[in-house]
């Protein structure tokens, strides 16, 4: 089985720079980074109030890395994705090392929605999410928020602004903005546990 090195991959993301493959099929990855990037404010989380609603009514049991692999496999489930086989071993590798988590949504049992990221000192990196059923991927969305502020936590980073985002408080934060925030972050130790 063909993995990124868990000790690259950490370093990489210690520098803001992170691997997405061109494709489901592709064999490799190609490291990013942004002149601009996206992030959720910590305790700026936007809650609307039907999701407000359907988290007072606890639709979905929520559990955290219960089912890690399953989680990327199905954020790959889709027909366009830079989520390859090299990304979801390599990632399921940084899992057992403690430095990745999936947040779960279950309903009767099955995973229905969830998202992963990587966390490195006080800082997470969301990767992606998947919904089997409406609000599921909020829902995961809305606990990872609660995860990192009660464990304080400094920076979300969202990799990339997106609308969908926005309706959850995501920002766009110029390079030099977010280095000084990744450097905060990375002074400080957090654990990422409900």
């Amino acid at each position: 089985m063909r993995i990124l090195p868990p000790e690259n991959l950490l370093e990489a993301y210690a520098q803001g720079i992170f691997p997405m493959a061109e494709s489901k099929d592709a064999e490799d990855v190609t490291w990013y980074t942004a002149r601009k990037r996206g992030i959720i404010p910590i305790g700026k989380f936007h809650t609307s109030d039907n999701l407000a609603r359907i988290i007072r009514q606890k639709r979905f049991e929520v559990r955290v890395n219960h089912n890690f692999r399953e989680v990327i496999k199905q954020c790959a489930n889709r027909d366009s994705t830079w989520i390859n086989d090299l990304i979801i071993n390599s990632y399921d590798v940084l899992n057992q090392y403690g430095n990745a988590f999936s947040v779960e949504c279950y309903r009767d049992g099955q995973l229905v929605g969830g998202l992963y990221g990587v966390k490195l000192k006080a800082a997470f990196f969301g990767e992606s999410m998947f919904k089997k059923e409406k609000w599921a991927d909020k829902v995961a969305l809305f606990y990872c928020h609660e995860i990192l502020q009660k464990n304080g936590f400094l920076l979300w980073d969202t990799q990339f602004y997106t609308d969908h985002l926005a309706q959850f408080g995501c920002i766009e934060i110029e390079a030099g903005e977010y280095d000084q925030m990744l450097d905060e972050a990375l002074k400080k130790d957090c654990e990422f546990k409900l």
